[in-house]
């Protein structure tokens, strides 16, 4: 009998900080950088973002998110016998986040281990983990997308600055014989390594490089609209489906022009795209799980739904989940 990876709970968490676009514009203004909450929203469709407290780690967030899954999904934590965390802020080089997630919530000897494909991280470790549950070499796994990306954005660029926010976003993915994750697709292309990123490194105790995030914004945003709707349309004529089969669209949180523009280069309908980019801007691989997370506790996504996430992010990476909840 075909084994999936079926999704038995969700769950995500957000820093209480909330930072509004005026909270930014006063910030910025002390700099000299002028901007406003009309110039922003018509841009990005961004109105607030969370930032983590400066004694918050990316693990922090991570747990909460985490244990806010397990609690959803009733079943006994210790059955969990793997953690994947997609993050772009690390707490430290190393060890992993996700083996100091382990050890805060003493989910001991079991494997562990961080993903970096930036904003399509969540999407990535999804992909990992399905395979691992079909091959059979893992039975329950908790993946996570945490980042506190506030630490890495320079406040003196307003054309990142005002993109990103802090949280995080888990699902506990079980081996089971009901349909679950039907369908992945990863992809990336290095050449594009430069049109996103943050070109710095830790080399004899120095920072080598600028140790902040920084885009160029035409050639990222005609980027992740163009290989996003590619990737939805090679998920859905691999599985022959249409469009209109599906219930809920989730793309990577980036920016609401970014996902208009796929809804519309896919003909998909407004109705089925799930939004959160106003209140939690762009959470990088916390954005997908988060999305997903808000849309089950509000009663949109429901069991049996058939949902398709798209991520997109730096280095360059993107790539699509189908799954049936």
């Amino acid at each position: 009998m075909k084994k999936y990876a079926q999704i038995l709970a969700s769950g995500s968490y957000l820093p209480p900080n909330i930072v509004t676009n005026n909270d930014l514009v006063n910030k910025l203004a002390k700099d000299g950088i002028e901007t406003s909450d009309q110039w922003i929203s018509e841009r990005t469709g961004i109105k607030s973002r969370c930032f983590a407290s400066q004694d918050q780690k990316t693990s922090d967030l991570a747990v909460i998110a985490a244990q806010r899954a397990i609690d959803k999904s009733n079943e006994a934590a210790d059955a969990i016998d793997l953690i994947i965390v997609a993050t772009t802020t690390p707490d430290f080089i190393f060890p992993s986040t996700a083996c100091i997630v382990q050890r805060k919530l003493q989910l001991n000897k079991i494997a562990a281990f961080d993903v970096q494909a930036v904003c399509s991280g969540f999407v990535y470790a999804l992909h990992i983990a399905n395979s691992l549950i079909v091959s059979g070499a893992h039975k329950k796994i908790l993946v996570i997308g945490a980042e506190v990306f506030s630490g890495i954005l320079n406040f003196k660029d307003r054309v990142t600055c005002i993109l990103f926010g802090d949280g995080a976003g888990a699902m506990i993915l079980k081996s089971s014989d009901k349909p679950g994750i039907i369908d992945s697709e990863v992809c990336s292309d290095g050449n594009y390594e430069n049109i996103l990123n943050v070109p710095a490194q830790v080399r004899n105790g120095e920072i080598i490089g600028n140790p902040f995030a920084q885009m160029e914004g035409q050639a990222v945003y005609k980027m992740a609209v163009n290989v996003m709707s590619d990737c939805a349309t090679t998920i859905l004529k691999r599985n022959s489906l249409a469009i209109s089969d599906i219930n809920w669209l989730i793309p990577h949180q980036a920016n609401l022009r970014i996902m208009n523009s796929i809804i519309n280069k896919i003909n998909a309908n407004n109705s089925q795209l799930i939004s959160t980019v106003a209140n939690h801007a762009n959470t990088s691989a916390a954005s997908i799980p988060l999305a997903f997370d808000l849309a089950v506790s509000e009663g949109k996504i429901k069991t049996g739904d058939t949902t398709l996430m798209l991520g997109v992010g730096g280095g360059f990476t993107w790539g699509g989940i189908l799954a049936q909840v």
